[in-house]
């Protein structure tokens, strides 16, 4: 607000938002009354946003601004500085195929006579085609949309029509439409909430920082292009409780048990979660599978994760090495400007992919297990903290959040809108100087040009 909304404005501004939250609580009731699949909690990375945070599905905007409190008295929020992953997408070209692939055999050899089979058959199409690619779906910009208006909610002072208007908010976006497509979802949820149609905010794209891993050639060359790279992975595709999931889908559709191969079993699942994640149906493909069988086609993915973008290889955290740094900076710069009453950047909204994430949270220690996982220690990882369901569904969404306390500067950290404590500091919202601490070794090290660089070889030298 330039200065002060007028009575009308407002009054109209306040009634628009009644009409939205209406219109929003009367689909999110809808979803409600509808089937949601039982293993809805293990899609991993191909989860809904509202499967962590379930009371969105009663509100879609409703927010808890008590989690808020960093414990301390006086604080005001100075800087917001949010990193997104993108909304709800649409399956890769690779995964339509195999889809493509399923589908064909089912069609063509599957003998069961359930209803749920028969209704693949004869109700249900191959409707995904392979120009989809990954592209953002309506419910992943409306993702954005809505977590937008629920951080406004959270940080009013700070995500603000005036603030806004300002360009006190700065949006940055990964080069990839389905993230290009979401921060600007993000900016329509924001227009949308103060009703302002003259203004079009305008968002910088920076893959350098969004998407690093693309950047790091240390990453692409060990990792990336390595098939041993994920050695654990191959390797629990052949175990057997892999090999028990098939040989039961094989069982269900009444065809050789030569036929349903790993690939195929993943692309059913796929289905099941994509036919949710999209269309909020609980699919017939969904009666594939049971809890049991959903766990463990989850700890597959959460294995790929781990070993491609977590824990499993060090160059996947230091990766995000540029996006520590420009993280801290942000914050840095906060600290320093509110000694002078005004911090020039309020907020920063960086939209990028699941694979921005992960390494970053990594890097800074979060959800790291004391075993590692691997292929052979499924029956002891059920209660791991690295899931990917709970961390990165679409939409997910790290939030780092600067005030300016009595007794100084401090930090509260949210996953997902849901306050997480730094790594071995126990005080929720900690003194900045603390958590700067705990980071000195990678605030003073931590450089992408020396990890990412490969090794020259000895002709060289």
């Amino acid at each position: 607000m330039t200065s002060a909304l007028s009575k009308q404005s407002l009054l109209f501004t306040t009634f628009s938002l009644a009409l939205t939250r209406f219109s929003y609580c009367s689909v999110a009731n809808a979803n409600v009354n509808s089937n949601i699949p039982a293993i809805a909690n293990h899609f991993g990375t191909k989860g809904r946003y509202e499967e962590v945070n379930s009371y969105l599905i009663n509100d879609i905007l409703s927010v808890n601004k008590s989690l808020l409190k960093p414990g301390c008295t006086n604080c005001t929020a100075i800087h917001v500085a949010a990193i997104i992953r993108h909304g709800t997408r649409y399956p890769s070209t690779k995964n339509i195929k195999m889809m493509q692939q399923l589908y064909d055999l089912v069609l063509n050899e599957a003998m069961n006579t359930n209803t749920w089979l028969k209704d693949i058959k004869t109700k249900w199409e191959m409707w995904y085609t392979d120009d989809m690619d990954g592209k953002l779906v309506e419910k992943g910009r409306d993702d954005h949309r809505h977590l937008a208006v629920r951080l406004a909610t959270l940080f009013p002072s700070l995500i603000s029509e005036e603030n806004l208007r300002a360009h006190r908010i700065r949006f940055i976006t990964s080069s990839k439409h389905r993230c290009v497509d979401s921060i600007v979802a993000f900016q329509e949820g924001l227009l949308n909430l103060w009703n302002v149609t003259e203004v079009r905010p305008s968002h910088k794209i920076n893959d350098e920082l969004m998407r690093f891993f693309d950047q790091c050639q240390k990453f692409v060359e060990d990792i990336e292009n390595n098939q041993t790279a994920l050695e654990e992975v191959h390797l629990f595709k052949a175990s057997a409780e892999m090999k028990r999931v098939q040989m039961k889908m094989a069982d269900q559709l009444q065809v050789p048990y030569n036929r349903i191969t790993p690939d195929l079993v993943e692309a059913a699942f796929f289905l099941c979660s994509y036919e949710f994640a999209i269309k909020s149906l609980n699919s017939a493909w969904c009666n594939l599978f049971d809890e049991t069988d959903a766990q463990v086609l989850e700890y597959k993915n959460d294995l790929k994760q781990y070993w491609k973008r977590g824990y499993g290889h060090d160059i996947n955290r230091k990766s995000s090495c540029n996006l520590f740094h420009d993280l801290f900076n942000r914050l840095d710069q906060a600290a320093r400007e509110i000694r002078f009453g005004h911090v020039s950047e309020a907020v920063t909204i960086q939209v990028g992919h699941a694979e921005t994430l992960l390494p970053l949270l990594a890097l800074m220690g979060f959800f790291r297990d004391e075993t590692a996982l691997t292929a052979d220690n499924f029956d002891v990882q059920n209660g791991r903290t690295f899931r990917t369901s709970r961390i990165v569904p679409y939409a997910a969404n790290l939030l780092f959040v600067l005030y300016d306390c009595s007794e100084g500067l401090r930090l509260q950290f949210l996953l997902n809108e849901t306050p997480q404590n730094f790594p071995d500091i126990m005080h929720q919202a900690p003194l900045y100087d603390t958590v700067r601490e705990t980071y000195r070794e990678l605030l003073h090290g931590c450089n992408f040009e020396k990890e990412c660089e490969l090794p020259r070889p000895n002709s060289e030298l």
